[in-house]
């Protein structure tokens, strides 16, 4: 069981993060909360349509119960010096992309010890707003931990913080964000962690389609709503095109850099 330690890193990040909240005015709704365990471990796998989600889920989650999250994040983002070093000071877990070894053994450590681990399968933020599809990597780390997985779907975060939008105040403030947590997977060791990974979508994307459906804002005509709702948000194959041209941009300006070094 994770120990309830004083962490005045974490305590004073969720602090400054209401703080902003409520000069938002954002307003929350949230279902299926008391599937978040009040102790123990499990294992978050959150939608990822806006760089906010992960604090919108600790957000509704402290409100719940004071509980801490722990996040797997790029490891880039570690190396950043003040980002870097609040992330390290909250526990979160770092993530080299192409040697995820090392994290996963961490995360595995977090799991047993009774800590709450927020993962974002999609890896990375989905501009098409529906549910891609996902990595493995929570569906292998229930199966070797034991703990069960929590399905997290959140919906209008975006509208305040997302990428290939300029954030705005008349965007953000006033927002409603929907926050909806299903009840616990149970991954058995010898399950396909493909098959899980499939289910997991399914439930996910069933999830974004309600908070979506029952969102009182009309999205019609709005950057933010998903094209087959009748938004002009990218559609998932444009939004994959995208995120591959984007991908082959940055290696080659890592090229770029890497040869004037020399």
């Amino acid at each position: 069981m994770a120990t309830r330690r004083s962490e005045p890193i974490y305590s004073s990040a969720v602090a400054v993060g209401r703080t902003v909240f409520a000069a938002l005015r954002l307003k929350r709704a949230v279902t299926g909360i008391e599937h978040v365990p009040n102790e123990g471990g499990a294992i978050l796998a959150i939608t990822h349509f806006g760089y906010l989600d992960f604090a919108l889920t600790e957000w509704v989650i402290w409100c719940h119960n004071r509980r801490k999250v722990r996040f797997m994040a790029k490891e880039s983002v570690f190396a950043k010096p003040v980002i870097g070093s609040l992330l390290r000071g909250m526990h979160h877990i770092p993530v080299n992309m192409k040697a995820g070894a090392a994290a996963f053994d961490s995360a595995i450590t977090a799991l047993k010890s009774g800590e709450l681990l927020g993962v974002f399968p999609e890896a990375g933020v989905n501009a098409s707003f529906t549910v891609r599809d996902l990595k493995s990597g929570a569906a292998r780390l229930a199966a070797q931990s034991g703990v069960p997985i929590i399905p997290v779907a959140v919906w209008g975060g975006h509208r305040v913080l997302t990428k290939n939008h300029k954030p705005t105040l008349r965007d953000a403030y006033k927002t409603l964000v929907s926050v909806t947590f299903a009840p616990p997977i149970t991954v058995r060791p010898d399950d396909d962690p493909a098959e899980v990974t499939q289910a997991l979508h399914d439930q996910l994307q069933g999830m974004v389609d309600t908070l979506q459906r029952d969102y009182p804002v009309d999205g019609t005509g709005q950057w933010w709503q998903p094209r087959h709702l009748g938004g002009t948000a990218p559609t998932p194959e444009e939004a994959a095109a995208a995120d591959a041209e984007r991908k082959l941009r940055r290696e080659a300006e890592a090229a770029e850099r890497a040869n004037k070094t020399k």
